[in-house]
């Protein structure tokens, strides 16, 4: 005896077939989207953002060396385990040329309050809603975090990753 599909059922399973389209599109930018070659122009490397203690963080400053952009927010449980990572990365690194800067998608204080309890030795930038919009730009359509980009010497995005870096991330962009 056959039933009836019923919209419950056909509910679920548009859910489901739209979660799984969407997993498969997200697998495939993630191979895909590593390295793109994408020449930043000046429209990226204009950006300014005022740092949490104060100051502030131009990224033509730091233009001409290889460089790791990290978007993140104190929200976001992956952005948060990745930093220490990332800040041990910036300290074995800079003797070699390294930048690395974080650029914070959130609330200023909730930042301040976020370094002052677990600080890091690279710059941090108050990016919020205008690193939403660089975040898209850079290819993250999404708006996804965390969301890492590595530039090279020469201003070309090298690699991104959406999501939790690894350390094997790290030393392949090391090496690269």
């Amino acid at each position: 005896m056959t039933s009836k599909p019923t919209r419950r059922g056909w509910l679920y399973g548009s859910v489901a077939a739209v979660a799984a389209i969407a997993g498969l599109g997200g697998a495939m930018w993630q191979r895909q989207g590593n390295a793109s070659g994408q020449q930043l122009g000046g429209e990226f490397w204009d950006k300014r953002f005022e740092k949490p203690e104060g100051g502030e963080l131009a990224l033509t400053a730091l233009r001409g060396k290889p460089l790791l952009v990290n978007f993140w927010a104190t929200w976001c449980p992956p952005c948060v385990e990745e930093m220490p990572m990332i800040d041990a990365f910036f300290r074995e690194n800079a003797s070699n040329g390294w930048q690395v800067a974080g650029l914070a998608i959130d609330q200023p204080s909730a930042v301040r309050k976020f370094l002052a309890k677990t600080p890091v030795s690279y710059p941090i930038g108050l990016a919020g809603l205008q690193g939403t919009e660089m975040v898209k730009a850079l290819g993250n359509t999404a708006g996804g975090l965390p969301f890492t980009i590595v530039i090279d010497r020469s201003g070309h995005v090298a690699a991104r990753k959406m999501g939790k870096i690894e350390p094997t991330d790290l030393q392949a962009w090391r090496r690269a």
